[in-house]
């Protein structure tokens, strides 16, 4: 039976030759997408920027991209619609309005009579509700202290799955991640709301998964090849675990290219920050959290280990023989 195979078996790719490359790399992308996030800043959702909640009743399920299109011509800013339950409920968010509450409901009275003209008495409305600018502030907090606490326990599960080496390293990609997609955001403008937080997350853990499998193989490569050069020894372990990681990486693009295609408005900003922080976390395992190795003494402490484990065996030898 034919086997997929995106890369040979055997390969000898000289990683760290090109880390410093890479290095350059990741750090003008991070100055530009800080640059970006303090100029340009992100396109705030409702979930961050407060809004209008308005939940209907359809008698039918309508077309929610023309349902959509309708109430965008209304001039009220982003307009998010999203089904739940059963396909006729369907839940309305739409952008704070400038102004007091008189101003929200206007926008509320506007919606109400474009729904009326597109589908007559086939709406009925269940709930209608204003999200203000303090609890946007508490989910921009509840956010940060999420992403915050997700990068806090992956440090501590390195950190004695491994060693403090490897806890740095993985945070350091971590953090490059977080930030690049996050410049994403600020670049292409797409709406950054819940939904992108739950991908941050996301690639937070995906991230990390990629980069023990890669950190794995190095320790035991450490203990395996113990004379051969670490330069060597780490290339050799990006090497054996790059099929893994190529093919992990295709499969879940394939699944997240679907989401993109056929999973509508409402998912697709979601699907785009996966897709950005898929290809990101694959590239820092590689080029970031395996060479960053070299620069944090890990070489140096397993050479003292060695020298250690050595001398410790020849006193032992000594005691036998006396």
């Amino acid at each position: 039976m034919y086997k997929l195979k995106l890369i040979p078996d055997n390969t000898n790719i000289p990683f760290l030759k090109y880390r410093f490359m890479a290095f350059l790399l990741s750090g003008l992308l991070i100055i530009g997408s800080a640059i970006m996030f303090f100029s340009a800043g992100l396109n705030k959702g409702i979930d961050f920027e407060g809004g209008i909640l308005i939940e209907v009743g359809m008698t039918e399920a309508p077309d929610l991209s023309v349902m959509r299109s309708s109430l965008g011509d209304l001039g009220l800013g982003q307009v998010a619609l999203q089904t739940f339950g059963a396909k006729n409920d369907i839940l309305i968010r739409i952008q704070r309005q400038e102004g007091d509450a008189k101003a929200q409901e206007v926008a509320v009275d506007q919606v109400k009579q474009q729904l009326a003209s597109d589908f007559g008495d086939g709406v009925s409305y269940r709930r209608v509700e204003f999200v203000g600018p303090t609890v946007s502030a508490e989910l921009v907090t509840t956010a940060i202290e999420a992403v915050v606490a997700a990068v806090f326990a992956m440090l501590v599960y390195i950190w004695f799955r491994f060693e403090w080496h490897y806890s740095i390293g993985a945070i350091v990609a971590l953090v490059h991640d977080v930030l690049l997609t996050i410049g994403m955001f600020a670049i292409t403008g797409i709406e950054f709301n819940l939904a992108s937080v739950a991908a941050i997350l996301t690639i937070v853990g995906y991230s990390i998964n990629d980069t023990v499998v890669v950190y794995d193989r190095i320790r035991e490569n450490f203990r395996r090849y113990k004379k051969m050069d670490v330069r060597d020894l780490i290339n050799h372990s990006i090497n054996e675990t790059l099929t893994r990681t190529t093919m992990t990486s295709f499969t879940t693009l394939l699944a997240l290219a679907a989401l993109y295609i056929f999973g509508g408005e409402v998912i697709r900003g979601f699907a785009t920050a996966m897709i950005f922080g898929i290809v990101v976390g694959t590239y820092s395992s590689i080029f970031v959290a395996a060479p960053i190795l070299l620069h944090i003494g890990l070489a140096h402490r397993n050479e003292e280990e060695d020298g250690f484990q050595s001398t410790v065996k020849a006193e032992t030898e000594a005691e036998e023989n006396s």
